[in-house]
């Protein structure tokens, strides 16, 4: 596939950055970012324009896409205002924290045609999201309309020829979804035309976003029933795609050479697959969340996205510089804390010159790079012995998985460590109470008068039930079936058992973090801000949430050229490594070369000295405008304009009709170093100063080592 043509961080005399996106899939080129239009929907209110999303993780966090919809509310909220209404299935389980209900106020056509559905017997939950923005909500109950799924399948059959298999609840309950959002916006079109009527308003112009299969239904039925509502549909993943990674196959190298019918047939999800495929021809604009994904899906689902919309996270800037730096150093020292209980007994390695890399994610051992992730931090191991015997680095793997519960010598480690520190800190008080009574007496104090007898054998005790025959272990809980497990099964391979030699640490944690984890204590955004690395090596990853998601908080990352975020990088930063982005090339190369490459950057980012890291981990901080709603929200705005000017070719989008700002315009503080695309010398330099302290470094000083007046 060809590279895309770049869009950079340019310098002008605003010190702005201009974004320009690549036409590889028509993407149009974005003028403003989405701040120009936020207005609580007062320009969508008086073009009578409304907006849908309609996505299975509406309020239901089940997958990624919650993520996406979730963190996209509030700037969509701040552009549609109360235009904007989302919907999804009514999950009771998550809709009572996630959902304030109430009823839409009289006169509204949503509370006209809520009441419409209402009255066929369908029950329907009103009311507003509680995240960000606080979007209005609309979820489905899909038990309350499963009388009518043989009726809901005839139809599709009849105009659709496609089959749903009775056994296939995850389908059936997609069905009986899709059919009801259909027939609430075609009854919210018809109330809509009345009101617009009866208020001499302009007609109503209603576009509607479907994320994924699951919702891509209701797309089909409005369609194929001629309801004159604008249509987007967007796939995060192709549903195939993911079917065919998860097996042993060189996925991107066969892409045109897939029968994709009989691939979907012997997976037995061609009925899935059908659904997918018909969204995307039926919908008036479809779009993928990365290139790579578009890629894939212009083989797989025969058509190309009309526009890229990349996803976003939303970005809390801090007013100082040093602020997140100083957020590290704290989440760092909870991560030493369980370091020193998981390994008690062989910490014979410096705490202050150790690296903490990590990998997490669903566990998909080959899409994630779980399995060149292990086989390059082997061959680091053996590097770090050679070159850099001091540096430790300690690996840790979360994927959650089965468990029989934690590993009873891990939480020993913990209980040890614990009854040591309190040991000591009563030894210390006794100490300090006895030089201060020494002191009064007008006496210098004496170590045997400080240091007592009891004191060294209290110390003595815990010191010797510290001792270990066995190596810590390499997991956190007793895996089930922890022989067939695989990454348990490639430490094996590779030898990495924790032993005093070993250099690279590993420690698998089979479950997500939180802040109520026994071992841990914090959460999984605390973690990612204590470490030094996140490595994410993945095969198949339509966009990459967790290495976005390093980005804005200031962690370096490793991805690939296969995955979206990888891709948006690349394409956007001349010299991502400077910037602490890594790419591994697992395309274009063998898997032997792309570990190679991947044990060579982690030795490269060991290498740095402490300086250096705080250096480059403020230069990827800086990257996080990039990857804010703010920003790429924009693109979705887009594609909605695009699908109402299909269906409706009066259309003309009022902002761009009396102009908006010409540029992106991001401020940024003054210590910032030349954009990647102008910077050529940009490699972190080595410290002449001598010093690794953490807060040695100021704005001044790091113009001064990077070489910038």
């Amino acid at each position: 596939m060809r590279r895309q043509q770049s869009y950079r961080f340019e310098d002008n005399e605003s010190t702005s950055y201009a974004l320009r996106m690549n036409r590889r899939f028509s993407r149009v080129e974005s003028g403003a970012d989405l701040k120009d239009y936020f207005d609580r929907g007062d320009i969508a209110s008086r073009e009578n324009r409304w907006n849908f999303e309609v996505a299975w993780e509406v309020a239901n966090k089940v997958g990624g896409i919650y993520t996406v919809i979730r963190s996209k509310a509030y700037v969509s909220t701040e552009e549609m205002g109360e235009q904007l209404c989302m919907m999804g299935p009514y999950k009771e389980s998550c809709a009572r924290t996630e959902m304030e209900e109430m009823e839409f106020p009289r006169g509204n056509p949503l509370l006209d045609a809520v009441n419409s559905m209402r009255s066929r017997g369908y029950k329907i939950h009103t009311g507003r999201w509680l995240v960000d923005g606080n979007p209005q909500l609309i979820l489905f109950d899909i038990g309350s309309a499963a009388w009518k799924l043989d009726q809901f399948k005839s139809e599709m059959w009849e105009k659709c020829h496609i089959g749903i298999p009775h056994l296939d609840i995850e389908t059936n309950d997609a069905i009986i979804l899709g059919f009801m959002i259909a027939e609430f916006l075609e009854e919210f079109r018809n109330f809509a035309v009345t009101y617009s009527q009866t208020n001499e308003l302009s007609p109503p112009r209603i576009v509607a976003h479907f994320h994924e299969w699951q919702a891509g239904v209701a797309l089909i039925v409005l369609r194929t029933r001629l309801v004159e509502i604008a249509t987007v549909f967007t796939t995060h993943a192709t549903l195939l795609g993911r079917y065919l990674c998860a097996g042993n196959t060189d996925f991107y190298n066969n892409l045109d050479k897939f029968a994709v019918d009989e691939e979907a047939g012997k997976r037995q999800i061609y009925h899935r697959y059908c659904l997918e495929r018909g969204a995307t021809h039926l919908a008036h604009v479809f779009t993928t969340v990365s290139e790579i994904t578009g890629y894939e899906a212009e083989h797989l689902l025969k058509r190309k996205p009309d526009i890229i919309t990349p996803n976003g996270l939303n970005v809390k800037k801090f007013s100082a510089i040093h602020e997140f730096q100083n957020l590290h150093a704290v989440a760092k020292e909870k991560i030493n804390e369980f370091v020193r209980g998981h390994f008690y007994g062989h910490i014979d390695f410096d705490l202050d010159k150790t690296l903490y890399f990590f990998i997490a994610g669903r566990y998909e051992f080959g899409n994630k790079g779980a399995d060149i992730f292990i086989e390059a931090l082997a061959r680091l191991n053996a590097m770090l012995k050679h070159e850099k015997p001091d540096t430790t680095v300690v690996a840790f793997l979360i994927f959650p998985t089965k468990t029989n519960n934690f590993n009873v010598d891990s939480l020993r480690g913990h209980a040890v460590i614990k009854q040591l520190r309190d040991t000591i800190n009563n030894v210390q008080q006794e100490v300090g109470k006895r030089m201060f009574d020494t002191c009064l007496r007008g006496n210098i104090p004496s170590a045997d008068d400080l240091l007592q007898k009891e004191d060294l054998v209290k110390i003595k005790r815990c010191m010797f039930a510290m001792q270990r025959d066995s190596m810590p272990p390499v997991t956190t809980h007793n895996v089930a079936d922890d022989w067939n497990d695989p990454v348990l099964s490639s430490i094996r391979r590779c030898h990495l058992f924790n032993s005093r030699h070993d250099r690279v640490k590993m420690v698998f944690h089979p479950e997500f973090l939180t802040s109520t984890n026994p071992l841990f204590g914090i959460d999984y955004e605390e973690f990612v801000r204590g470490c030094h690395l996140g490595v994410f090596p993945s095969y198949y990853e339509p966009w990459g949430y967790t290495p976005a998601e390093c980005t804005v908080m200031g962690i370096p990352s490793v991805t690939t050229n296969l995955s979206g975020f990888g891709c948006f990088m690349e394409e956007h930063i001349s010299d991502p490594k400077s910037y602490g982005i890594y790419i591994v090339d697992r395309r274009y190369i063998g898997l032997e070369n792309s570990v190679q490459q991947l044990s060579s950057f982690m030795m490269d980012f060991s290498r740095l000295n402490r300086r250096q890291r705080i250096i480059q981990r403020n230069r990827t901080e800086r990257l996080s405008d990039l990857l804010d709603w703010r920003t790429l929200g924009i693109y979705y705005r887009q594609a909605r304009v695009k699908a109402l000017q299909a269906v409706y070719p009066d259309y003309v989008d009022e902002l761009t009709l009396y102009g908006s700002r010409n540029n992106l315009i991001f401020s940024r503080p003054h210590s910032e170093p030349p954009s990647p695309t102008s910077s050529r010398h940009t490699t972190p330099a080595p410290s002449v100063h001598g010093s690794d302290d953490e807060d040695s470094v100021d704005e001044e000083t790091e113009l001064k080592e990077l070489g910038i007046k």
